[in-house]
């Protein structure tokens, strides 16, 4: 008898030889892709090659220098300099040079290189990304990445799927940043501790590509394994001509089995803004509106695509930032921002007073190109707000999408877009 199975399910079954896998059990699932960043590569390569044996894929193992590079001090030119050489020695097919690389989790889909049905592991925890293309795809330390490029196999524990459903018409500029966001302040930062978080629903059949990666990203901020979402027709788009690999097209059953079922009706959702210090600390943007603000940045893995930027664009042509702000604008990929380039909007960025950055994941995790000092706000499109995470433990950082972040830019305070459009 045949098992009903969600889709999580499914693809870890396939990926083990099994026709079902149950919530709790332990797996060995072989791999189709794993990556790494100059943060966690470096303890990954040196565990990896204290083992002495061969990588098992050259073509399966993605490198990606993002977090700080360009290098901004000797330390980080190091580590960049270990997955360079380290690259070379084993010639691997996936390692993205500056010049050539992008925001990790923007760049390996962008590149066709996940594609739906993969089980993708990172060690890094926003991997939780791709499942917006149907993948399972989570984050793991760097002694499993060691181990994945040994191996090519992960050792896992089937996560219990949790379904948000989301029904309804979005209200305008609201897009897959504030659902996400109204979830996880709905349901808590360790809401769905270990589980897999499946969104699903008209609303979400609606929403575009890039807003469904934005989605998938934070599913790490309410503690999920992953997050998910079925391919469709959208999905087909996006991977037409990209796709370097057969997708398997895989769905939830009828009657699969959910630890719990939550419904939203996205009319009921508005623009969102989580404040300091944690992403659950969801509010609607009228319920913050006029915090005074040092910085804005637009950007990083969750909103630094393209229909971010052409969101923030539409909002800034022709007018000017506020004086004594300083608003950054990161597009994720050299694609996309050579895309920015021939749209006319790097030229909007400049001309309102804004800085733009080659690819970098830079100020999102305190890296480089933004750093907070003491006292100062940041109001960013970025996926965290810890404490620190952005520079001075005493500076503060408020989570938004590109339409409010935008709007913000040009009054120097939290603002609704409706208040400057």
């Amino acid at each position: 008898m045949t098992v009903p199975q969600t889709i999580t399910e499914k693809v870890l079954a396939a990926h083990c030889g099994r026709e079902s896998v149950s919530p709790g059990e332990y797996i060995e699932a072989r791999v189709d892709l794993c990556l790494g960043n100059d943060i966690t590569a470096p303890m990954a390569i040196k565990e990896f090659e204290a083992l002495g044996v061969p990588v098992f894929d050259r073509s399966r193992i993605a490198l990606v220098p993002d977090h700080f590079t360009p290098n901004k001090d000797i330390k980080s030119a190091e580590q960049a300099k270990l997955l360079r050489d380290f690259a070379a020695k084993h010639d691997l097919a996936l390692y993205f040079e500056v010049g050539q690389m992008g925001i990790e989790h923007a760049l390996l889909p962008e590149q066709g290189l996940v594609v739906p049905g993969d089980l993708v592991v990172g060690a890094d925890s926003h991997t939780c990304t791709y499942g917006a293309l149907g993948a399972f795809s989570t984050g793991v330390g760097s002694t499993d990445l060691a181990a994945c490029m040994a191996t090519g196999e992960a050792w896992l524990r089937v996560p219990e799927s949790i379904k948000f459903v989301f029904r309804g018409r979005r209200r305008k500029w609201v897009g897959g940043k504030d659902l996400i966001l109204h979830t996880i302040g709905k349901i808590g930062v360790d809401g769905a501790l270990y589980r897999a978080m499946e969104f699903t629903g008209p609303a979400i059949e609606g929403l575009p590509m890039d807003d469904r990666f934005s989605m998938c990203n934070m599913a790490i901020e309410a503690g999920g394994k992953n997050g998910i979402i079925a391919p469709d027709t959208v999905t087909a788009e996006f991977e037409k001509g990209r796709a370097r690999r057969e997708p398997r097209v895989l769905a939830s059953d009828a009657d699969a089995r959910y630890g719990s079922v939550h419904e939203y009706d996205a009319a009921d959702i508005d623009l969102q803004v989580a404040m300091p210090h944690l992403p659950s600390n969801a509010r609607p943007v009228g319920e913050v509106a006029g915090t005074r603000l040092d910085q804005v940045v637009i950007g990083s893995c969750t909103n630094g695509r393209l229909s971010d930027l052409e969101v923030a664009a539409a909002i800034l042509k022709g007018r000017k930032v506020a004086k004594g702000l300083r608003v950054l604008i990161i597009p994720a990929t050299q694609e996309i921002c050579l895309a920015a380039v021939r749209k006319g909007w790097m030229e909007t960025f400049i001309q309102a007073g804004c800085a733009v950055s080659t690819p970098t994941c830079g100020p999102c995790l305190g890296g480089h190109m933004g750093i907070l000092a003491a006292g100062e706000r940041c109001l960013a499109t970025t996926n965290r707000n810890f404490v620190g995470r952005m520079g001075h433990v005493k500076s503060e950082v408020y989570l938004a999408g590109p339409a409010v972040a935008a709007a913000s830019a040009l009054t120097g305070a939290i603002t609704h877009p409706d208040e400057v459009m």
